[in-house]
């Protein structure tokens, strides 16, 4: 009898046949398999097939490219396909590759069942010897199975788990759970059903024979076979007690094989390292290595079953691997036993599972690979100009602004090819809503068209700091990648070299990453309002002008371009088409018009009246939007049709003028709103950055020789431009209260340093007692917490000493210094605000911060020590620090 038909025939535990030896094997159709039983070596594969109680025909047909060899049979009431590994391969993608075959080519497989030899990981928690079953289990609330990159293991020295995955189908646990249990009460039979299988078929007792117990040898850690040899470790390590492990001989009471319930590791490469081994058993509590499973578990939601063959150190021990293969096998088959029919019938097939699986897989792809990109463009720049522009589209009086879209200059910028518009005008002519219109006819206009990009900056002269070159190019960048459908490699590529240096990508790197970007349209339109705006200092506009030019030259890119009438920008754009902004009469007279609702009753109710405000208004323009909408602004408020009539015989025709009236009738307000409306006006002027709106209702409210905030005396953010005479806007989009022109800035700079004497003096004020107030004593509260209840803290903390080097040191301002810095509480609420960390520094290290020079010179004559040190730094290093 040859051993081909013994495997053939042979039955099951009890070693019966189920048919004779000549007898047919019997043919079922592929859809009648349901369990689907993987091995990876040869040995396990033989141990798989002398287990099935009965042998079917193989299948004449298999899915196209499915190389799997496939063995069919049945466990008790269960059709079986048993499936191996090609010879000679192992690990994670070879397992999914012969899982994702089978299915296709037997479509109804409801379970997945991955069984053979593994190495153990013994602890004194978990007594695992060779020959044990260990049966993937959930833990921690976790999958049985976790996936670890072993290749990083070996070489860093640690490793890097990858993840979790999948658990099996719950019926499948729940058997396991029966099945540990009945084991429990009455011990299983796995050696007996091993033994009456090999005494049928003599010839595999040799290999898949249980060892002697001698040859069971757990080395200690530290004992490492040499590398190289072909001798076996009693030749080449010893059997001195001294190296090994010292464990009891198990009792008649206790099952041999153990089988055991947890996590099995599974990576790419067989454990060899006892080390590591150690270190992933103390973390993960792993019970097991192996190098399958983790290719099956999301692609093939099975059952890990390992047979124990070795210790996962450099101890490799081949003499047990077929008789783990058989105590892994002989498991399986109990387990089968254990589950009805119905119950597997009952399961949905698990390509179905994987094709919902994979839906919410493919959602979660997507999410994550948003939540990526949307890291990759924040990273790029944090700046978002789709407020503001949202903003002007708003101000912007419906139907205007047709004459420059209709205009032979127009036209042609959109039609041509590597274009230039330069677009000049005076302050105040309407050059930034001109701006908005533009970008929104070109989004209208492209809407539908993915290979034109769109990219647009707005100048603001209070963003210095955040409009150098390499920003201005950074956000342009960003809002073309933004129009891609997926993030570009190159841009990946960047934030992967600088994502974790401290230095951000070059001017240079950035504009190399523009070109490319701007190659993956047919046509890119960049806008830019307000160059002027762009700080001239350490040639930024200069640059920024000339990497634009030059971007022109290899791709197609179409350029438009407001500014002032500013001698070094004309120069740039001298060989470029121009056309002037400025406020035509068409389009103020429809702004007036949409305007008369704002004015008071007996205006509306008096037509002539309201021709003789166009009439005047229009006259008075001269080009200019911002004054028409300022005077309009003055006329609000007038209580009757004299004082109207009045005001009109008596309007500025100059800004400045116009803003020196604007102050004037604040001065007339009552007290309350005239001091509310000085002081907005002076933190939107004098701050050194730009304020949120929570940041300007705090600073407002803050009242001098006050030990707490009154949040009584906060006013709502619409009130805060709307007691400025219109020289205050309040942005919704953006959330943002902010000054209605640049040329108010000027304005105050130049001409109204008089309506704010000592506004320098009184911010610096303010910021010192807001971070004296008595809940920065609280050193134990929620640094994001205070942040966001508190919105002046890190502006006051950031810029008190800017203000307060800015002007002549009062004694109130002196001891209000030396009262906070003699706080030493209040210093380790700001020194955490300063350095994100808790180290208490001296108080001569937070006048140094603040570049305080009287209040150093005021500590080093009370004895103190400018090398004296904190936690990170000297007073020199703070001095830096607060620069």
């Amino acid at each position: 009898m040859s051993d081909k038909n013994d495997i053939n025939n042979l039955g099951g535990a009890d070693g019966t046949r189920n048919a004779t030896i000549d007898a047919p094997l019997r043919k079922l159709a592929h859809t009648d398999y349901i369990v689907g039983w993987i091995c990876a070596l040869s040995t396990e594969h033989v141990a798989a097939q002398v287990f099935l109680d009965e042998r079917h025909e193989g299948p004449d047909y298999v899915s196209p490219n499915d190389n799997n060899d496939y063995t069919l049979g049945r466990v008790g009431s269960h059709n079986v396909v048993i499936a191996v590994l090609p010879q000679g391969e192992y690990g994670v993608s070879s397992a999914t590759g012969v899982a994702k075959d089978m299915l296709h080519s037997f479509p109804n497989i409801r379970i997945g069942l991955m069984v053979g030899i593994g190495g153990g990981a013994p602890s004194s928690k978990h007594d695992i010897r060779l020959g044990d079953v260990v049966v993937s289990a959930p833990r921690g609330g976790n999958g049985g199975v976790f996936q670890y990159d072993f290749g990083k293991a070996v070489q860093g020295g640690g490793f890097h788990t990858t993840g979790f995955l999948n658990q099996p189908p719950t019926f499948l646990r729940t058997a396991v759970n029966g099945l540990q249990a009945e084991y429990e009460i009455n011990g299983h039979q796995l050696e007996e059903a091993i033994n009456s299988i090999l005494g049928k078929m003599p010839r595999l007792r040799k290999k898949y024979g249980r060892p002697q117990p001698s040859s069971d040898r757990l080395y200690k850690s530290t004992v490492i076979h040499p590398s190289g040899t072909e001798e076996d470790c009693i030749s080449s390590c010893g059997n001195d007690s001294s190296m090994l492990e010292q464990r009891m001989d198990r009792t008649e009471d206790e099952d041999n094989p153990s089988i055991h319930y947890g996590l099995i590791a599974s990576g790419n490469q067989v454990m060899k390292d006892a080390i590591i081994r150690d270190k992933l058993i103390k973390e993960k509590d792993v019970l097991c290595f192996e190098t399958e499973a983790a290719g099956l578990m999301n692609q093939f939601p099975c059952l890990a079953i390992r047979g124990i063959c070795d210790y996962s150190d450099s101890h490799k021990n081949n003499k047990w691997q077929g008789y783990a293969a058989m105590t892994a096998a002989a498991y399986t088959k109990d387990l089968l036993y254990r589950i009805p029919l119905y119950k597997i019938e009952a399961e949905k097939k698990i390509s179905d599972v994987l094709s919902i699986v994979q839906e919410g897989v493919d959602k979660l792809v997507t999410v994550q690979r948003n939540k990526d990109n949307q890291e990759i463009i924040e990273w790029l720049t944090p700046i978002n100009y789709a407020h503001q522009q949202r903003d002007f589209m708003k101000i912007r009086q419906p139907d205007t602004g047709h004459w420059f879209l209709s205009s032979e200059e127009y036209q042609t910028w959109i039609e041509s090819d590597k274009q230039t518009l330069f677009c000049p005008g005076v302050p105040g002519a309407g050059k930034t809503i001109m701006t908005a219109t533009v970008i929104n006819d070109l989004y209208t206009r492209y809407k539908d068209d993915a290979d034109i990009g769109i990219s647009y900056l707005y100048c603001d002269y209070r963003r210095q700091n955040e409009q150098k070159a390499e920003d201005l190019v950074a956000n342009l960048l960003k809002q073309l990648t933004q129009g891609r459908a997926a993030m570009p490699d190159f841009i990946k590529t960047l934030y992967a070299e600088f994502r974790k240096k401290p230095e951000r990508p070059s001017l240079r790197n950035l504009s190399e990453a523009m070109r490319s970007v701007c190659l993956l349209y047919s046509k890119v339109f960049i806008i830019v309002d307000a160059l002027d705006e762009c700080q001239p200092a350490d040639n930024c506009r200069k640059s920024f002008l000339s990497e634009i030019f030059k971007l022109q030259e290899g791709t197609n890119v179409n350029f438009f371009a407001t500014a002032r009438n500013i001698p070094d920008i004309l120069e740039a754009f001298k060989h470029s088409s121009s056309l002037e902004i400025s406020a035509r009469d068409e389009d103020v007279q429809k702004y007036l018009a949409g305007n008369m609702e704002r004015l008071p009753p007996f205006v509306l109710r008096n037509p002539e009246l309201q021709n003789e405000i166009k009439t005047i208004i229009s006259k008075i323009a001269s080009g200019m939007f911002l004054i028409v909408r300022l005077h309009v602004d003055a006329l609000v408020h007038l209580p009757t049709v004299g004082h109207v009539k009045q005001a009109l015989q008596n309007l500025p025709k100059r800004l400045d003028v116009t803003y020196e009236r604007a102050m004037e009738r604040i001065e007339t307000q009552g007290d309350a709103v005239q001091k509310l409306a000085k002081k907005v006006l002076c933190w939107l002027i004098y701050a050194k950055r730009v304020l949120s709106v929570a940041e300007l209702q705090h600073a407002v409210a803050v009242e001098p020789n006050t030990k707490q905030l009154d949040e009584e005396f906060i006013p709502d953010k619409e009130t805060l431009g709307s007691v400025c005479a219109g020289l205050v806007t309040f942005d919704a989009e953006s959330d943002a209260v902010r000054l209605a022109h640049y040329t108010i800035q000027e304005y105050f700079e130049r001409d109204g340093k008089h309506w704010f004497q000592d506004a320098e003096a009184d911010i610096a004020t303010a910021c010192i007692t807001y971070i004296s107030f008595d809940v920065f004593e609280d050193s134990r509260a929620d640094i994001q917490q205070r942040k966001q209840k508190f919105a002046l803290y890190q502006y006051a903390v950031g810029f008190f000493g800017k203000h307060a080097r800015a002007v002549p040191e009062t004694m109130q301002l002196r001891q209000l210094i030396l009262d906070f810095l003699g706080n030493r509480k209040k210093i380790y609420s700001a020194s955490y605000t300063i350095k994100g960390a808790p180290p208490v520094p001296k108080a001569i290290h937070l006048a140094a911060f603040f570049g305080l020079e009287s209040i150093i010179a005021h500590f080093l004559e009370n004895g103190n020590d400018t090398n004296a040190r904190d936690f990170l730094a000297d007073t020199l290093h703070w001095a830096v620090k607060g620069e």
